[in-house]
């Protein structure tokens, strides 16, 4: 089954997309983060959703759209309010499903998102898979999504709209908070061993090396797929990486 919802609490309103087998005996839930510009209609999470549940009894995936993204109502990104968003859904799952092991997936801006909540609250995860994590957001920004025309409207503090499959209002005040909030100068070991990152080795738009060498510092098992570019549009790529993510989590 597959079904949209919303989250409303503590003054916000998340709006979400489930899939499931049968929710009569859920012992495993999946919350899933979508990358920058994307929504919870996300392709990838469909088929990780999808390859879980036809091989797996009890397993629940959910989506949610960030701040900003899809149908959210919030007008300019707010790493604040990506927190926020991440906490409600977290005791979201909590209560609707408090016999059920959480798990985590998350790509590109969402891994970012997930790995900063990691290093500030620790890890609410039983493992954690992600795929392409935008370890260092800020010069993914500035150097492979913002044009020179969007970082002079920026310097000037007039926000911008970027993106890729929708458009999303920024302004310094997020790029600021990006920089500030480093993930790269903060250790993640602790939780090492209960994280997997996949990697392509052409990626686009978050440079291969960056992300290797930050699963390195942190003794991450890192796998990098050759030939793979951001989004893995080679289906048998993608593949592997729902396998290997099955796998993580113990599953089929």
């Amino acid at each position: 089954m597959e079904k949209n919802f919303t989250v409303s609490s503590n003054g916000v309103s998340i709006s979400c997309k489930l899939y499931a087998g049968e929710l009569s005996d859920v012992k495993s839930v999946v919350l899933f983060g979508h990358g920058f510009g994307g929504s919870k209609d996300n392709k990838a999470a469909e088929k990780l959703a999808k390859r879980l549940i036809s091989k797996n009894k009890g397993v629940v995936l959910i989506i949610f759209n960030w701040p900003c993204h899809g149908d959210d109502v919030r007008k300019t990104l707010r790493l604040d309010d990506c927190g926020r968003y991440l906490e409600e859904m977290l005791a979201y799952v909590g209560s609707a499903y408090p016999d059920a092991e959480l798990y985590g997936s998350a790509t590109s801006f969402g891994g970012y998102l997930y790995l900063k909540y990691i290093s500030e609250h620790g890890s609410p995860f039983k493992k954690l898979c992600l795929r392409c994590p935008a370890v260092d957001m800020y010069d993914v920004l500035t150097q492979n999504i913002l044009t020179e025309d969007d970082i002079k409207k920026l310097e000037k503090s007039k926000p911008v709209l970027v993106g890729f499959d929708s458009k999303i209002r920024i302004d310094k005040a997020f790029l600021d908070s990006l920089k500030e909030a480093d993930i790269t100068e903060r250790e993640f070991i602790d939780w090492a061993e209960d994280i997997l990152i996949i990697h392509g080795s052409r990626d686009e738009v978050v440079p291969f090396g960056a992300v290797r060498d930050f699963a390195d510092a942190n003794i991450i098992e890192f796998d990098p797929v050759e030939g793979a570019d951001h989004k893995f549009h080679d289906p048998v790529k993608m593949d592997h990486v729902l396998k290997r993510f099955a796998a993580f989590f113990g599953m089929k």
